[in-house]
């Protein structure tokens, strides 16, 4: 039928996103890393879906993340995603979280997506 077929790219976003989550849950003993991009923006979280909970998180729109970003790194380019990725990982570490599960909502893992995630795990989170 004709509404099964991808509107949008949006559409096209959350069918893959559902279809992940159906794969991914976010426990206490290994939570969600959860990357969402905007075209100015990315932001990282650390979920654990059975208590409904985000353990720590870090967004390109956050005054103190911006501070952070030198050479031209924006929330809308790989080098600001690296930055959210490294800040999400320490701050999940320091939650006591080390192993995570890695949900790129939908995204291709690639660009800004796949920078966060590297850099996630350069700064130590395991997956």
């Amino acid at each position: 039928s004709d509404d099964m077929r991808v509107q949008t790219k949006k559409d096209r976003r959350t069918r893959i996103r559902l279809r992940q989550r159906q794969r991914i849950d976010g426990t206490a003993e290994r939570p969600r890393l959860a990357v969402t991009r905007s075209l100015t923006h990315i932001s990282a979280q650390v979920i654990d879906d059975l208590a409904g909970q985000t353990l720590a998180s870090a967004s390109s729109t956050e005054p103190g993340i911006k501070a952070k970003f030198q050479d031209g790194a924006k929330g809308g380019n790989k080098g600001g995603a690296l930055v959210i990725g490294t800040i999400v990982a320490e701050r999940a570490l320091k939650e006591g979280v080390k192993k995570v599960v890695f949900d790129r909502g939908g995204f291709l893992y690639h660009g800004r997506v796949r920078s966060v995630a590297e850099a996630a795990r350069e700064a130590g989170l395991d997956f």
